[in-house]
């Protein structure tokens, strides 16, 4: 094993606590796969309100954080816990004014709520008498811990010598503000070419002033040093080219386990697909379509967002209801875009006895779909990494996936699922018609593709691997300097 290390980890989104995506996932998981392989792991975010209204086994620390900033000394109280099921400490920072609202994101001063939570969490290591080896900076964010760092921070001997590790979740979020938050943060750097004039844009900060850089997967690692991927990063991406790797999220093998899963009707493994059946009538009852065993049960679990391919999918869904591909069966979860809504109510209104439309998110309903579908559906115009088709796979559901980021690394075509690589809809219903042939003429075959999709390692402890390589590469190089 490497030698243990020292890891300060910053996510504004850590799962249980707070999370709208593979943030918060990745937040709550590879801490705790760090931990396991013997690291020194302790988590940072901020305190929302449901922190602050009071959180099973959360409890306040002693004394008060005082936070330098340009506005003078700012006080901010910290919670501590523990990470479910481990060892790992988690701190909350709270500033009641900052983060004690009833959404994570939103507001006109988010970037000055961040840059404060990016501070006194640095502060906080003070308090704590401890010197971090690392600091891992998640997704805007936590980039103002950076960029003090390497800048201001240089002043100080116990912020001198530290190693960070900067990751991009989704490029296109980037946490712009103007030149005054510098004042704020008491800095003094130069203007970066991706910066419009008195512009300061953490997302590029974190980039540049990182040892090395990350994303969750490496295809999207590839796709952000184009113009058409970089969201105005791609020079710059491409100019620390050799620092950027491309890491792929984990999945939590505890909480989605088929042999022990709860919420689905029947548990199965992959020497046991028969006893999915009982997962796939228990599906179609809760949503009302007829019992049938032998026609694909198509599904999809998604936030309805353009990122995820929509404007290709209604025609498909049309195309499949109205029986181009012989019998089926079509069940969506997801909220979000209301025009996306309406396009799947309306679709599910036209098609009663074969379609269901769930227009809510329910977390618990969920693993009854992945359980009980034979096909899972991405086509998503980009993906850094996506998490639906490496459960679907756990669950025996095959995925039918556009060729992008995470989902080229995950699904090989007609190994674990099926690609298309055209952004259109006829790309998109030709995979799925390939699918269904697949299903209908060769069971055999759709076993194996099954098992092979169940049988792929996904597990955290893979990636905390590689993110233990890429610790010690940014170490050796800060040491190096």
């Amino acid at each position: 094993m490497a030698e243990k290390l020292k890891i300060l980890f910053l996510s504004a989104e850590v799962s249980p606590f707070a999370k709208t995506g593979g943030l918060g996932d990745v937040g709550g998981s590879l801490p705790k796969a760090l931990h396991e392989m013997g690291h020194d792991v302790r988590v940072v975010m901020p305190a929302y309100q449901k922190i602050e209204a009071g959180y099973p086994g959360i409890t306040p620390m002693p004394g008060a954080l005082t936070v330098p900033t340009g506005v003078g000394q700012l006080t901010a109280g910290v919670f501590q816990g523990k990470l479910p099921n481990s060892e790992v400490p988690v701190y909350f920072i709270a500033e009641s004014n900052l983060f004690n609202r009833p959404r994570l994101y939103g507001y006109s001063d988010d970037v000055y709520r961040f840059a404060f939570y990016s501070r006194a969490a640095l502060e906080l290591t003070l308090a704590l008498d401890w010197k971090p080896d690392l600091v891992h900076a998640h997704d805007w964010h936590a980039a103002p811990a950076l960029t003090w760092l390497a800048t201001a921070g240089q002043g100080y001997e116990q912020f001198r010598g530290i190693a960070t590790v900067f990751t991009i979740h989704n490029l296109a979020h980037q946490g712009k503000t103007n030149w005054h938050i510098f004042d704020y943060m008491g800095i003094q750097t130069h203007a970066l070419a991706e910066e419009g004039y008195n512009e300061v844009n953490f997302m590029a900060r974190g980039i540049y002033h990182a040892t090395m850089v990350n994303t969750v997967s490496p295809t999207y690692a590839q796709e952000i040093m184009t113009p058409a991927g970089g969201a105005g990063m791609d020079a710059l991406l491409r100019h620390r080219q050799f620092d950027v790797h491309g890491i792929l999220n984990g999945l939590d093998y505890e909480e989605w386990d088929p042999t022990g899963d709860g919420r689905i009707a029947s548990p199965f493994d992959v020497d046991h697909l028969e006893n999915r059946l009982h997962n796939r009538r228990a599906l179609q009852s809760r949503a009302n379509l007829p019992r049938r065993d032998n026609i694909p049960l198509i599904a999809m679990v998604s936030r309805l967002d353009w990122q995820k391919g929509l404007d290709i999918t209604g025609h498909v869904i049309h195309l499949l209801m109205n029986g181009l591909s012989g019998e089926a069966q079509f069940i969506v979860l997801g909220t979000g875009d209301p025009g996306y809504e309406e396009m799947f109510a309306r679709l599910a209104s036209y098609h009663p006895n074969k379609m269901t439309a769930y227009l809510s998110y329910d977390a618990n309903f969920a693993p009854l779909i992945y359980a009980g579908s034979d096909m899972f559906l991405m086509p998503s115009l980009f993906e850094p990494c996506g998490l639906g088709q490496l459960i679907a796979m756990r669950y025996g559901s095959v995925p039918v996936v556009r060729a992008t980021g995470g989902l080229v690394d995950t699904v090989q075509d007609g190994e674990t699922g099926f690609r298309f690589n055209e952004y259109n809809a006829d790309a998109f219903w030709r995979t799925l018609q390939r699918a269904i042939y697949v299903y209908n003429v060769d069971k055999p075959g759709w076993h194996t593709i099954q098992q092979n999709g169940m049988s792929a390692d996904y597990s955290w402890q893979r990636s905390a691997t590689g993110y233990e390589q890429l610790y010690e590469w940014a170490i050796a190089r800060t040491l190096n300097g």
